[in-house]
């Protein structure tokens, strides 16, 4: 069971709070499009810290009779919403830079400009690498967008400094627009990849193949001396994987000494691959109906005479 993790969604609200003032007080000392850009995706990362926060909340509810799997696919909701704003977020900076571009104006106090500027990465960079680097450690989606929103304001802002100083040092004032342009071209880019990994996520995908080829191994340690299995599956939701896997065993074992085994696989499983729930179906070696299960749909399943079966695989496999 992973801690609760909205203290970090929290820290993200404060840090947007506190950033999105830094900013927008460096565009009106500056004039400067690139900075207005960079306090507009300020905002953003509020709604999104917002998003967050409910997000997580949701994820935290134990499974009731409405939801007996959890509530872990909220995250990917919440990434999808984020990536949305992003997307949003990119396209108004490009219209106030085009706009920008078509009618240039000279920046002012561009030292303190720059000045705030900074300080507001330092915060992001902060923050951003410790949603991250939790994110990673507690498998949370979104925790670690969020983070990574905020490593890609960092850069944004590093960008920003760059144009706006180029601009004071050479008098081009459009080469401030210019990289608006280009800031809201990589946002909007981010908000892209971003919605694509939550659609991927809430097609429900298989695990990792270096935790199947885990399960497998596990699956394989005990299923020896004729003992088989087959049809294993997996999805990940969230930070949360489901195993299902059927168990073969001989016909005259009793009841006992097949959930026996059942237990200690899924307790094996459980205890390499975290936070997993596992469920076992043990059969019958000898029924050749154990053999017909191989399909997610049944009905796709025809029957095949036990003479077909060729049961020498020693690596769970079957062929026929």
């Amino acid at each position: 069971m992973r801690p609760s993790l909205t203290k970090y969604a929290w820290l993200s609200i404060g840090a947007a709070t506190l950033t999105i003032g830094i900013k927008f007080v460096a565009y009106l000392a500056t004039g400067s499009v690139g900075l207005l850009s960079d306090a507009m995706e300020g905002i953003i990362n509020f709604a999104a810290a917002l998003v967050v926060l409910i997000a997580l909340k949701i994820v935290e509810r134990p499974p009731d009779e409405g939801h007996q799997y959890g509530h872990d696919k909220a995250e990917y909701f919440s990434s999808g919403i984020e990536g949305a704003l992003i997307i949003i977020a990119a396209l108004a900076i490009l219209f106030t830079a085009i706009q920008r571009l078509l009618n240039p104006q000279p920046l002012e106090q561009i030292g303190l400009g720059l000045f705030l500027a900074l300080i507001a990465s330092g915060i992001n960079l902060f923050v951003g690498q410790l949603l991250i680097r939790t994110g990673k450690h507690y498998e949370s989606i979104t925790l670690e967008a969020d983070g990574r929103h905020l490593m890609s304001d960092v850069w944004t802002s590093v960008g920003v400094v760059l144009g706006v100083t180029v601009a004071g040092l050479t008098g081009l004032a459009w080469m401030d627009p210019i990289i608006a342009i280009l800031v809201g071209v990589k946002i909007g880019w981010e908000g892209v990849q971003l919605s694509r990994r939550t659609v991927h996520g809430l097609m429900d995908p298989a695990i990792s193949s270096e935790e199947r080829g885990l399960v497998e191994f596990i699956l394989n340690e005990h299923c020896q001396g004729g003992l088989k299995w087959h049809a294993l599956r997996t999805r990940q939701s969230g930070s949360r994987r489901f195993i299902s896997v059927h168990i073969l065993v001989p016909g005259q074992w009793t009841n006992q000494e097949a959930h026996d085994l059942a237990e200690h696989v899924e307790s094996d499983i459980r205890g390499e691959i975290p936070l997993c729930s596992v469920f076992t179906h043990v059969e019958p070696l000898e029924d050749p109906r154990a053999f017909e299960d191989h399909s997610l749909n049944q009905s796709d399943v025809r029957f095949v005479p036990e003479s077909q079966f060729d049961l020498s695989s020693t690596n769970g496999s079957f062929q026929f």
